[in-house]
């Protein structure tokens, strides 16, 4: 997400907290920015500039912000948030890179299984991220999987590999899924 855009999804989420909204996020992270920056902030705008020069809220970093406005039951500008970190990366791909990534989301997805959080690790995912993928698919470890895939793919933009997941299956001992997507990827003629 560009710096611009980024500025203007924290614009747009300013101007929709209550001060009820703000002072309850202040609250959750009155450990992070101090007693004394806290009563100083009187908007959602120099609250979000506290937290970025604290480090916690960047365009490549929205977890924490994500998480602090569902705690205030504010739903709608997490998913605001997301949906523009979630612009595609995919557009700077080759598209035999971006049909390589596709079929090896869908074996991945189907064969991972519980240890989906072991490779989102080896992928370089924060716990933050592999525990908000969590809270969105509880149940369903497809749907977890894929998830996963589609952070670290945003992660990555313009260097995302199948050769990355390839080598971070293995590195999990998940070599049987590992062996399927090459033999996927021969049998699709990429190899």
């Amino acid at each position: 997400m560009s710096s611009l855009k980024f500025n203007a999804v924290l614009l747009e989420i300013s101007n929709n907290l209550s001060q009820s909204q703000l002072d309850n996020i202040k609250w959750l992270v009155r450990d992070v920015i101090g007693k004394r920056d806290q009563e100083q902030i009187s908007t959602g705008l120099k609250l979000f500039q506290v937290l970025t020069e604290r480090g916690k809220v960047s365009a490549q970093n929205t977890d924490y912000l994500s998480e602090l406005l569902r705690q205030i039951h504010r739903q709608d500008l997490s998913d605001k948030l997301n949906q523009f970190e979630g612009e595609s990366p995919d557009s700077v791909l080759s598209e035999e890179e971006r049909d390589k990534l596709e079929l090896a989301t869908e074996v991945i997805a189907e064969n991972l299984g519980k240890t989906w959080r072991k490779l989102g690790r080896r992928l370089g995912l924060t716990d933050v991220k592999l525990e908000s993928i969590s809270k969105r698919h509880p149940t369903d470890l497809e749907e977890t999987t894929r998830e996963l895939l589609k952070e670290w793919r945003k992660s990555k933009g313009a260097q995302a590999r199948t050769e990355d997941l390839i080598a971070g299956l293995r590195a999990c001992q998940n070599n049987m899924t590992a062996d399927k997507l090459e033999d996927r990827l021969v049998a699709a003629g990429y190899r």
